[in-house]
């Protein structure tokens, strides 16, 4: 019997013949109200040194591997030697409206052997968290992964302190696979690691659901939402 196949024809779910995957190309992804760029000091600096000021307890930084930079000048410094690379692919997130850089997110631990591929190092300032642009920035993310790249799985990984970050994962149709304790030590502290992941099989009913909620019918005059995007995933 013949099996259901992704965007690029190649086989979905557990019984099939697997050919490998495609790597993340360094181009745009662009949406309605965000665009993903890959990261580039000279455009992107000076607007993240300014969206990250303005959380002005550092708290975004809690869980990530860095602490806040005091000066654009560290950040610019800590981008050369971190965000320059392949893998992790880091790519900032452009805010529309202003055309200004408001975050970064990347595709890391690429494996296009087995299909497998995490998005980490998610960074958004104040001025992009709870906006459709974050939850668009992590739809066209997804968006690359499964249509246009062809993996088996996609995952997010969180110290299982972070409860926005679990929270953001179950929000977004990622399923909880379990915790993976003392898995690393970063910044003088252990960390247990929470494991989520998107699976192929899943992501058709997850990409409708979330093309649902980005629709221009489901905001208001003034923006906000009509319906919750977990209602558009029952």
């Amino acid at each position: 019997m013949a099996g259901r196949v992704n965007h690029l024809g190649q086989p979905i779910g557990e019984n099939v013949v697997w050919a490998g995957a495609t790597r993340p190309p360094r181009s745009n992804m662009d949406g309605k109200y965000c665009r993903l760029e890959p990261i580039d000091i000279e455009r992107h600096a000076s607007d993240l040194f300014e969206a990250f000021s303005a959380d002005e307890t550092g708290s975004i930084w809690t869980y990530l591997f860095t602490d806040p930079f005091e000066t654009e000048a560290d950040l610019r410094e800590w981008m050369a030697k971190a965000c320059l690379g392949d893998d992790p692919l880091f790519h900032a997130v452009i805010d529309k409206r202003t055309g200004k850089a408001v975050g970064f997110a990347t595709f890391m631990r690429i494996d296009q052997v087995m299909g497998v591929i995490e998005v980490g190092n998610i960074n958004f300032s104040p001025a992009l968290q709870r906006t459709p642009a974050a939850t668009e920035a992590m739809f066209l993310m997804m968006r690359r992964v499964f249509n246009e790249l062809g993996y088996r799985r996609y995952e997010w990984k969180c110290d299982n302190l972070n409860a926005p970050s679990h929270k953001a994962a179950k929000r977004l149709g990622f399923t909880y696979e379990g915790l993976f304790r003392q898995a690393l030590v970063y910044k003088g502290r252990n960390r247990d690691t929470a494991w989520f992941s998107i699976i192929d099989s899943e992501w058709p009913m997850i990409e409708a659901a979330m093309t649902a909620w980005l629709a221009d019918d489901n905001f208001d005059t003034s923006g906000q939402q009509i319906k919750s995007l977990g209602e558009f995933m029952k």
